[in-house]
Parts: structure tokens; C-alpha cells; sequence
């Protein structure tokens, strides 16, 4: 079964493991800036099903710095590369005698990217808000070929368990934001925060079929507990979909919540949004500050070193100087019409016709982040936008000055 809307609670990669292990949103569970972890106290659900009987195996990108130690697995191996390896070795040595629960996290198609680029640079395809140039194409490419490499791993790694482990077992397949690409991760649009969802589950979920219902990663390892029979702890953020996986039915949530506040001093820009299946409202906390972060800082191969090119087109160019200014610079609220606009380039805040609708949204974020006990947090110095415009001089400048 494929989801075509599955969503992440934050694009970013420690706040966003930090909810699929807890089922907490991250002002919940404490995650919230990258590189921060959830509190003391905070339990991890995979210690739900070792208290079911299960042995709980870790490969490669999984959980990050300390959640890695508070997830107690009964076997990680931490290496993010040679994964198909590191797992056939395990197997080998390992016999399984009781219900598992294999977890393999590849570090594909994080920067950076191969360059062992397999595709046609002149084919790739580019989202209607790039430039085109010659150097995106290339990194496009290079992007698109580690999800290949991705692909054939996870393959092999399928191909060999599907006799050890037998036939009643469960996969799900999945990433944890969007693409390290303007406007992806780091920000919550669709780009950053819609993810692959797959899952097969033999003789429960139906094949070939796809879905439109909408989940959250908070709801993946309630739905594993609920699946396996597994005690699950009160007062979660997410919830089982088994009824979503077996086709009982098409409807989940209503709304996805999604939250971003940030990556230290790279990224000093937080944002909030709700999303419902046909409309998106985003709140921009720091509207008068630039946004940026990874992928225009670092210029260099296998990351950002298109985003040279994309300035130098600018310089003559006004649609590409809107599209790196629209980069930089945004509003403090936008609001999309994803029926119309799925790729949100026409903001609709303050349009008469959705005025009612933006009110409820609005209304609707506002309650949530008090619910959760959102505090808005910024734990860095933003950069105003009367300053000057971010780059890596300038942070390491600051850096400097602070030391």
C-alpha cells in the first residue's frame, strides 16, 4: 500500500527520529531544535514491544547521538553505510527464535550525494520553482541517484531475510523529511515535509493499492504496537492506522501539524503549519529575519554547489530573482490552495475568497501549539533582514566573536 499522504512532524532529522520513536510531537517530547534530544523521561516506544517479547535490531541511521542509548536496542550497529552487509553478517551469526523487530536506516539521499551520477543530467526532471542550470541538473541527478542506490540496498536486504524472518512479517518503508533542496527540508512545505510511505503486510493489506489518507510519523510505531499486540502507553500524540492498512478505510486525520524551530546557528528561522487534505497555512515566527540554511550555506559539491549558478542567472533574470528573494524572504503567514497550487507558489493570504477558511486554520493552530505547550523557542540570533544576508563568512564571523 502507498500513502500519497504521509507527512513527518518536522523537517529536520533529530526532531523528526525523536517523534517516530516517542509518538510525541516535538515540543512535546523536548526535540525540538536539530541536534537537541528529547528529555529525561521521555520513554521510546520500541521498549513496548521488547516487553512484548520482541528483540529489537538497529542498523545504521536509526536514532541520533543519545536516543540511540535511551532506545536500549538488543543489537545496533551504528555504521550508516554497508548496510545490506552489516545486516546479512547479523543473520548469519544470529538465530532468530521469537518475534523481531528490524530496523535499517540508510543514510541515502542525504548530503552528500554520490557522485556516481547514473541518470542523464539534460533528462533529470527539476521542479517548476528551480533554476535551471547546468549545475543543478547535475546535483539533481546525483540526488536521484542515491535514492536508486537506496532502492537496490533495501532490495537485497529484503530479499534476504524473507526466509529468516518468514512470511508473517510486516515492512514499511519510509524517510524522514524531504530532499535537502530549496524550499524542501528545513521548510514546511510539502517538499520538506510529505515523505514516502510503503508498507506490505501479507494477506492484511491490499496490493498495488494507494491511499489518500493522511498520517503522521508519530502514528507509525502506535500502529506497529497495536499491530503486535504491544501495550501502548497513554496520552501519545499518534495513533494506530491499522484500519487505514487493512482498507477498512480512507479517512485519518483531518489535519497534519507539522513544526520546524530550526538547526543551531545555520538555520534561525522557525515555522509552524497546519495542512489539511486540500489546504496548507504556514506562520513564518521570524517574517523580519532572512531565511536559510544548509543547502544555499554550504556551496560545495554534492550539496549546494549549484546555488553559485542560480545567483549568477539571477543577475539578469527577474524570474530567477524572485525565486531566490522568495527564498530569503517570507511573509509572516501563507496559505495555499493544494487542489490548485499543490506546489505553493501562490500565496493567498489577506484573497477574500479564502478568508473564512484561513480564519479556521489559523484558529486551529493557534489551539494546537498551545495544547502542546509550544514556546516558540529560538535558541540562536536571527539574522534581520536590514542586516546583511547570511553565508558562511559571516556565521563563522559570529562564531569568532562569540568564542
Amino acid at each position: 500500500m502507498v500513502f500519497d499522504n504521509a507527512f513527518i512532524a518536522s523537517p529536520a532529522c533529530v526532531p523528526s527520529r525523536a517523534a517516530l520513536l516517542t509518538g510525541l510531537m516535538p515540543a512535546r517530547n523536548g526535540a525540538e531544535n536539530n541536534h537537541t534530544y528529547p528529555k529525561p523521561g521521555i520513554g521510546v516506544l520500541t521498549k513496548q514491544l521488547q516487553e512484548n517479547g520482541y528483540m529489537v535490531y538497529a542498523f545504521g541511521k536509526v536514532a541520533h547521538g543519545n536516543m540511540g542509548e535511551d532506545c536500549d536496542f538488543d543489537f545496533y550497529h551504528k555504521q550508516s553505510i554497508n548496510l545490506d552487509k552489516n545486516v546479512k553478517d547479523f543473520f548469519t551469526k544470529t538465530k532468530v527464535d521469537g518475534p523481531v523487530c528490524l530496523m535499517v536506516g540508510d543514510r541515502r539521499p542525504h548530503v552528500v550525494w554520490t557522485s556516481n551520477n547514473i541518470y542523464d543530467a539534460e533528462k533529470v526532471d527539476l521542479p517548476s520553482y528551480f533554476i535551471d542550470t547546468k549545475e543543478t541538473r547535475e546535483h539533481r541527478g546525483r540526488y536521484y541517484s542515491d535514492i536508486t542506490g537506496f532502492d537496490k540496498t533495501f532490495g537485497e536486504i529484503l530479499d534476504f531475510t524473507k526466509d529468516i524472518l518468514g512470511e508473517n512479517t510486516l515492512v514499511l518503508m519510509t524517510s524522514d523529511h524531504g530532499g535537502q533542496w530549496p524550499f524542501g527540508k528545513w521548510n514546511l512545505y510539502d517538499a520538506g515535509i510529505r515523505t514516502p510511505l510503503i508498507v506490505k503486510w501479507s494477506g492484511k493489506t491490499p496490493d498495488g493499492k494507494r491511499t489518500s489518507a493522511m498520517v503522521s510519523w508519530i502514528d507509525i510505531l502506535p500502529t506497529l504496537l497495536d499491530i503486535t499486540g504491544s501495550e501502548t502507553p497513554q496520552n501519545l500524540d499518534g495513533k494506530s492506522f491499522v484500519k487505514v492498512l487493512t482498507g477498512e478505510t480512507e479517512n485519518f486525520r483531518d489535519v497534519i501539524f507539522t513544526t520546524h524551530s530550526g538547526d543551531r546557528d545555520w538555520n534561525v528561522y522557525p515555522i509552524r503549519s497546519v495542512r489539511t487534505k486540500r489546504y496548507k497555512y504556514i506562520r513564518n515566527l521570524l517574517s523580519d529575519c532572512y531565511h536559510t540554511n544548509h543547502s544555499d550555506l554550504l556551496r560545495n559539491d554534492g550539496r549546494g554547489g549549484y546555488w553559485d549558478s542560480w545567483d549568477e542567472v539571477a543577475k539578469t533574470d527577474r524570474n530567477a530573482a524572485s525565486i531566490i528573494e522568495k527564498y530569503y524572504q517570507r511573509p509572516a503567514e501563507e496559505f495555499y490552495d493544494l487542489q490548485n497550487d499543490p506546489d505553493e507558489q501562490n500565496n493567498l493570504i489577506g484573497h477574500e475568497k479564502y478568508k473564512e477558511q484561513t480564519n479556521e486554520m489559523r484558529k486551529l493552530l493557534d489551539e494546537w501549539m498551545h495544547e502542546q505547550g509550544d514556546k516558540e523557542t529560538v535558541l540562536y540570533t536571527p539574522y534581520q533582514l536590514n542586516g546583511p544576508k547570511p553565508d558562511m563568512q559571516m556565521i563563522e564571523r559570529l562564531r569568532n566573536s562569540i568564542k
